[in-house]
């Protein structure tokens, strides 16, 4: 019984990600999307986008990896992508984060899931890779989708786009080349992001 207690404490606990407002809009403009749905939205694209990931790569390990990778945002926060201040001190909040969120898990548990959000941060295996493209991707396609809303928004600049993603094409190149072409080079040329 300890176990299982532990196992719904976690999932309780975990209820607080549909609480966590990003600052990337749904692709219909009229609100943000929460943490809970990003991570959905990553789970399903790794599903049906596996096939374009570099190296050949463990879907389901993939799909386990984005579930859980904002899971620490709960006591962290989330970080806005171009938050200079924020992502100063983003890392030490989110290892904090990670040591008491997994804490309430059983041990193996624990050490699965924090292993799996540790691959995820050192983006060094081709499931992290991969996860870390969606992770890039997604809301370069949601902000397409709005007419650059959450761009627009925050001033960002394309420089700023482009550096964020200097890494991107790690997980795809298919899918990189597909997210400039189709969702950055447009937005750039009708002003949803400055030059």
């Amino acid at each position: 019984m300890d176990r299982l207690q532990k196992q719904f404490a976690f999932l309780e606990e975990i209820d607080k990600e549909k609480n966590i407002v990003r600052q990337t809009y749904l692709a219909d403009g009229m609100r943000k999307e929460d943490d809970a749905e990003h991570s959905w939205h990553m789970a399903v694209m790794a599903m049906l986008l596996s096939e374009y990931a570099n190296d050949e790569i463990d879907v389901l390990k993939t799909m386990s990896m984005v579930l859980v990778h904002d899971l620490i945002e709960i006591d962290a926060g989330d970080t806005y992508a171009y938050d200079v201040e924020g992502n100063k001190t983003k890392r030490e909040r989110e290892c904090k984060a990670a040591d008491r969120l997994f804490s309430i898990l059983p041990d193996d548990q624990r050490d699965r899931l924090r292993a799996l959000w540790d691959e995820f941060e050192e983006c060094a295996t081709p499931e992290a890779k991969f996860a870390n493209t969606l992770d890039k991707i997604q809301p370069l396609m949601l902000n397409n989708a709005s007419g650059g809303k959450s761009w627009k928004e925050h001033d960002v600049h394309s420089e700023m786009v482009y550096k964020r993603n200097a890494r991107t094409a790690e997980g795809s190149e298919q899918l990189w080349k597909y997210a400039d072409d189709n969702f950055i080079k447009p937005n750039i040329e009708a002003g949803n992001l400055q030059k």
